[in-house]
């Protein structure tokens, strides 16, 4: 890390990772307990984390993201994945939340149609195989266009589920080997946080979360959730998944804890 700045911009040319464990937990420290706003401007237009895209998904609460991000730096650019398999009511309410908030960046990702012909001309590997199904619509993708990035923006919560409970809110993309930055600037937010938040600014909510869905994927992957389950507990009932794969955990040591400096946002 260079003396000069708290946290290295890497040079375009350097073939050295962008950025370590160390920076990660130095942005950890430096940001413990700050409002999320303070963050999203510094990352968004102090350029502590290079160049960063949004990542999101336009389901039950990324209302709420998207509203500081287009308050903070509306051109910032927003990945979604189209993956061919989402509800009309995700892509309707995506049309809408960009509109309203005045997102000026959207740039929509599609699997590879070469990849779809390949590996699922029926569209109907979700039905058996939803990890590969994923690996196709989801992971690969957005490993592609985040290849022009330094960090990427998520929505995730702690309380969403228990593989997220201890996320810091900057982390180490383990799917990149050059070091990019995954940074979760809603980690530690409650969901009656997120609901005052969407009350208070009048975003529009989701229209499947009145219906019972509380964490919104693809169509013929995600469920209605009974009251009182996890929030996610919808997606992917009945196997053994509880993410798409766009999303590791946060470098964990041989016995599954976070490593050393890792701290929770709460």
């Amino acid at each position: 890390m260079a003396e000069a700045d708290p946290i290295r911009l890497r040079d375009r040319i350097d073939t050295g990772a962008r950025y370590t464990d160390e920076d990660a937990i130095t942005l950890n420290r430096r940001f413990r307990g700050a409002d999320t706003r303070a963050l999203l401007d510094a990352v968004l237009n102090e350029g502590i984390a290079g160049r960063v895209a949004a990542v999101s998904s336009f389901g039950a609460e990324s209302a709420v993201l998207l509203h500081q991000v287009a308050q903070v730096a509306p051109n910032t650019p927003v990945l979604f994945l189209d993956t061919g398999k989402h509800f009309p009511e995700t892509i309707a309410y995506r049309d809408e939340l960009v509109a309203r908030l005045g997102l000026t960046n959207l740039v929509i990702l599609e699997p590879d149609p070469a990849d779809l012909a390949a590996r699922d001309e029926s569209g109907l590997r979700w039905s058996y195989d939803p990890d590969g199904c994923c690996e196709i619509r989801k992971v690969r993708p957005l490993e592609k266009a985040l290849a022009r990035f330094d960090a990427s923006l998520t929505g995730r919560k702690a309380f969403q589920s228990s593989t997220r409970a201890m996320l810091p809110r900057f982390e180490i993309d383990t799917a990149d080997a050059l070091g990019r930055l995954k940074i979760n600037p809603l980690i530690d937010w409650r969901a009656d946080a997120l609901a005052a938040y969407i009350a208070e600014h009048d975003l529009p909510p989701h229209p499947l979360v009145a219906q019972g869905y509380p964490s919104i994927g693809c169509s013929p992957c995600t469920s209605k959730v009974a009251p009182g389950e996890d929030p996610r507990s919808g997606r992917w009932k009945g196997w053994d998944k509880t993410e798409c794969g766009i999303h590791s955990p946060a470098q964990p040591g041989t016995d599954g804890d976070l490593p050393p400096g890792y701290e929770p946002a709460f």
